[in-house]
Order: structure tokens, then C-alpha cells, then sequence
């Protein structure tokens, strides 16, 4: 009886779970006001990697969603797929790439005081 208590909230658990995969194509698509079709060629162009269901459908975690969303933004401004999912994977390691800096960085305190010449 226990276990019926706990299963509960590690459900609950999953609505805080940005990469938990809650939504199927169709309500993913919906959503995002786009075709199924669209979603399949982020999938093949490996922007996104939607989870299978044991089923093998296809279902989107909110993160997927967001980037999917960018994608779209990008080619309803006039780029097209292939383009769209270079430009969000390029952003998203520009992204890393200034949060590895900054985390590595020295802090203001560390550094030496300058003279003027």
C-alpha cells in the first residue's frame, strides 16, 4: 500500500521535468502551430531526438519544444530546415561556450590592480 502512495508523487515528480518527454506529435505540432511533418525533419536533421514510446511514437519533452520553437521562428523568417537547425545548434554552443567562459573567468578581486601609464 506504501508503494500506491509514493508512485503518485514521482509522477508528480515529472510535471517540473523540462526533458520529462509529456507530448505526443500531434499535440506537440499543435502546440507549436506546425505540421507533424515539420517535427520528423528536425528529428532527421538531429536537432531534436524525441524519446519512442514502446509503441515507438514519438514524444517531446518541453526542453524539445523550445528548441523546436526556434526552428520554426527561424524558417517562418526564411530559412529553411537545414539552415534553421544549424543556426539553433550554433546558438545553443554559443550559449555553453560564454557560460564556460564567464565560469572560468577570473573575478574582478583575483586580478590585479592596473596602474595607468
Amino acid at each position: 500500500m506504501r508503494e500506491d502512495r509514493e508512485q503518485p508523487q514521482a509522477a508528480a515528480d515529472n510535471f517540473d521535468d523540462d526533458h520529462y518527454p509529456a507530448y505526443t506529435m500531434g499535440r506537440a505540432a499543435e502546440m507549436l502551430g506546425t505540421t507533424p511533418g515539420f517535427l520528423r525533419s528536425l528529428d532527421e536533421a538531429g536537432l531534436i531526438e524525441p524519446q519512442r514510446s514502446s509503441g515507438g511514437h514519438r514524444r517531446y519533452s518541453r526542453h524539445q519544444l523550445r528548441i523546436a520553437g526556434r526552428a520554426r521562428e527561424l524558417v517562418d523568417q526564411g530559412a529553411g530546415v537545414e539552415a534553421a537547425c544549424r543556426i539553433v545548434s550554433l546558438e545553443d554552443q554559443l550559449r555553453e561556450a560564454r557560460a564556460l567562459n564567464e565560469a572560468l573567468a577570473p573575478s574582478e578581486q583575483d586580478m590585479p590592480p592596473q596602474r595607468d601609464l
